[in-house]
């Protein structure tokens, strides 16, 4: 549908663009503006200091060497996109393209360098290869990614979401623009396990339910974060309870020389306020950052903009990371989130096409999240270290719905549900560097897990039914060791064995991964990996319980094991010109044990998790299968030259059996997925220190399956009725978007300040991509709800 702007906020925008515009062409001074770049090098299988490293900008006669800390600073660093290369005698040099230098903030660049395992007169000098996307983990084999903050508010279409960034990664496919969901490789997006800081987090979004990995408004502050690691298949063990991929996220520490500010301004993520600096005066490497975000929606209300509901969505959150120097105990730090949201649709007040509600229905809906977490890091060793960390985690969500009935004067209560989930974890693990060949890491991650949920329902029944009632905590355990063993300079070998123990229904699993990586040349390196993974039941799936006609409940659900899968995977990447990579990778999973009807049915949990709510079903048992291949096709070229161009392109095909026995298309089987992403950067006046960028995406889709309407059946009922003799028995069309994005970078000449706008133009051909078909029950039929058409985002950011 196309989302109508008030005339106030045409206004409002067109005098912010043509203000950015005076400032980007008004060249005050032709003076250079130059930033300071810093960070510390460390030994990436010891993770301890490097001294001595030669740190250089390439092009520019600018370079220092690392002091006893490992620790750097660039000086006088012109402003604009630079390559830091950094070489050591011993190490393989590396070489950090596009790395955005502005006059608001300094630079904090963190590397680690990989040992030689020749002897010093073995050594021979190359040229340093290029690390972007490589994984940071030093155990990851394939299908591992890493991403940095700017790449998740460089490309058009992104809404200042890492969850969103990730769908342009190969294997990733995203058809729903209301929720940013990760479907990766046909799995569900319950398949997908968060981390933050070494430690699983809820979901980490706003407008959460039970059971859900994604939403539709991101929680993550992304100025909050550095880089961070996206894993998608048979990943190492030190990962465990995800069958499908992982979002390995750390927090950024705060500036520790200097205070700087940052004021931020998005229609989806709201309006921020973030500070940071050293904790102490004596400036001994503490830090603190805090930052805060409010919705912009609210704040919009007045002026009548719309986000693809008439509901205002009501939304804040908040993050801190405090960062303590080093001492004879060891290293500590402080960090954690939360946020709260909540909307209210009123049926009377929706359009007819709304993506989340009904107009006969009024529902009412709030969440909470909060995390805090205490990190700890000591050394045992020169190349050994203990790291642990314990948290806190508190989630909620509290829904209420009414519905209108013609047969009745007023509205009547008929779904009511409260859940109140806390997690209490601990993880340790020892790391130690044996020698430059071999590194080890072992240790275990506790989860006690309370959970309080109560759902009750008289939709489509004469009576009230209670859905779940729960009250009562788990635990679940998770030993594993692993290791890396690099044979010569070009074969190494990642292997490991990760556990787990539910007590919940005392279920078990070992799961062995291993990965041998082969390093053809300098610029060729061929992978083959291998994982078991296995994976908790959603909690709305173990609880769910049925009322039978004596008035008893069938809980049996409580006892179903884990999900589990074998991972195949081969990978080739290649380095085939300066700035360039190709990366290919053929993928095959086999899925067994998913949970399915103990009667002949198409019913599989495999195709669920894609909404707010879960299957009404209960009996499962776990003899469900699905199978998940493809081949992925990656071309990127990085930032340089004054543009930047990314290509990833998914075959695949995505099958599963019910408990008939009947192969049939997942839910998540979208065949193809292709994105194109491309940028283009201009310098603007005499002296080169601002910039006017542009930036575009294009995404293709095939259309998922879904299960149709039983119209007869919802007629006899008053609500929607699915036909499950008909199994994803047919298919949406094809997804199609374009983005495209203007923005300016300025730099201030007399203030060291720098300002950051764009405008980002979603879905531009307002294209009319199907959200679902359901049934109206005004209307007695089934109708097409559509997604959101064309939608202009704007971003604006000052540094200082």
């Amino acid at each position: 549908m196309l989302l109508k702007m008030s005339s106030l906020f045409r206004k409002l925008f067109l005098t912010a663009w043509l203000v950015a515009g005076a400032f980007a062409t008004h060249h005050l001074q032709a003076q250079q503006i130059t930033q300071t770049v810093k960070g510390t090098v460390i030994d990436k299988a010891s993770e301890k200091p490097l001294a001595g490293v030669s740190v250089t900008v390439t092009g520019l006669s600018i370079g220092v060497t690392t002091d006893s800390t490992g620790s750097y600073k660039l000086v006088n660093v012109p402003v604009g996109r630079q390559r830091i290369s950094f070489t050591s005698i011993g190490y393989k040099p590396v070489s950090i393209p596009e790395v955005l230098v502005t006059i608001g903030k300094q630079v904090i660049l963190d590397v680690s360098l990989e040992e030689s395992i020749h002897s010093l007169k073995e050594v021979s000098v190359t040229a340093p290869r290029a690390r972007k996307g490589m994984a940071l983990n030093e155990f990851a084999g394939s299908s591992a990614r890493s991403f940095s903050m700017d790449e998740v508010t460089r490309y058009a279409g992104g809404r200042n979401d890492p969850a969103r960034l990730a769908s342009n990664f190969a294997g990733v496919s995203s058809t729903n623009d209301s929720r940013n969901d990760i479907v990766v490789r046909g799995n569900s997006p319950t398949a997908v396990l968060w981390r933050m800081e070494g430690i699983p987090i809820p979901n980490p979004n706003h407008f959460t339910t039970l059971g859900t990995t994604g939403g539709p408004v991101s929680a993550l502050n992304t100025n909050a974060l550095k880089n961070s690691d996206f894993y998608t298949g048979a990943f190492p063990a030190e990962y465990g309870n995800a069958s499908g991929a992982v979002f390995d996220l750390s927090l950024r520490a705060g500036n520790k020389d200097k205070v700087e500010k940052t004021l931020q301004l998005n229609l989806f993520s709201g309006l921020e306020a973030m500070i940071e600096g050293p904790l102490s005066k004596k400036k001994n490497g503490s830090s603190f950052l805090i930052g805060y975000r409010y919705s912009f929606a609210q704040l919009a209300q007045g002026i009548g903009l719309k986000f693809g509901t008439e509901a205002v969505p009501k939304y804040q959150d908040l993050v801190f990371n405090l960062n303590f120097a080093n001492s004879k105990l060891g290293k500590f730090g402080i960090f954690g989130m939360g946020g709260t949201s909540n909307i209210d649709f009123i049926g009377a007040d929706l359009d007819s096409a709304d993506l989340f509600a009904n107009k006969d229905e009024d529902t009412y809906f709030k969440s909470r999240i909060g995390i805090v977490g205490i990190k700890h890091t000591i050394d045992v060793g020169r190349n050994t270290y203990i790291r642990s960390v314990v948290s806190y985690s508190y989630t909620s969500n509290k829904g209420d719905i009414y519905k209108y009935y013609d047969s009745l004067p007023g509205r009547q209560y008929i779904t009511r549900q409260e859940t109140e989930n806390t997690g209490l974890r601990f993880s340790t693990y020892l790391n130690s560097k044996i020698n430059t060949r071999f590194a080890i890491r072992g240790g275990f991650l506790a989860e006690q897990n309370g959970l309080d949920t109560y759902l009750e329902t008289r939709e489509s029944r004469p009576g009230w039914e209670t859905i779940r009632d729960y009250n009562g905590s788990s635990w679940l355990l998770q030993p594993y060791v692993q290791g890396k063993y690099r044979f010569t300079e070009k074969l190494s070998l990642n292997a490991g064995v990760h556990g787990m123990y539910y007590n919940f229904n005392q279920k078990a699993a070992v799961e062995p991964r291993a990965s041998i990586s082969y390093a053809m040349d300098n610029t060729k390196t061929l992978t083959i990996s291998y994982g078991l993974h296995s994976q908790l039941q959603p909690a709305p799936v173990y609880l769910y319980q049925q009322k039978l006609a004596n008035g008893a409940y069938d809980q049996s659900n409580r006892d179903l094991g884990f999900t589990k899968a074998h991972h195949y995977i081969l990978g080739y990447d290649w380095a085939f010109a300066k700035d360039w990579r190709l990366k290919a990778e053929a993928y095959y999973q086999y899925i067994f044990d998913a949970p399915v009807e103990r009667t002949a049915s198409g019913f599989s949990i495999l195709n669920s998790g894609a909404d707010y709510t879960f299957p009404e079903k209960a009996a499962l048992v776990n003899k469900g299968t699905g199978t998940n291949t493809g081949f992925e096709l990656t071309v990127e070229k990085f930032f340089s030259r004054g543009y930047y161009l990314l290509t990833t392109a998914s075959l695949f095909d995505s099958k599963y059996k019910g408990s008939d026995g009947i192969e049939r298309n997942s839910t998540f089987n979208n065949h193809s997925v292709l994105n194109v992403l491309a940028g283009k950067e201009w310098k603007l006046g005499s002296s080169g220190r601002n910039v006017f960028t542009v930036d575009v995406k294009m995404a293709y889709s095939g259309g998922r399956y879904y299960t149709p309407v039983d119209l007869r059946a919802s007629e006899i009922a008053g609500s929607e009725k699915l036909d499950e003799s008909r199994y994803n028995a047919e298919q949406f069309p094809s997804y199609f978007r374009l983005d495209t994005r203007f923005g300016f970078r300025l730099n201030g000449s007399r203030r060291r300040l720098s300002q950051t706008l764009y405008l980002d133009l979603q879905n531009v051909t307002n294209r009319d991509n199907v959200f679902v078909r359901r049934y109206n029950q005004v209307q007695k039929q089934v109708g097409t709800v559509y997604q959101i058409g064309f939608f202009p985002d704007i971003m604006y950011k000052i540094q200082w």
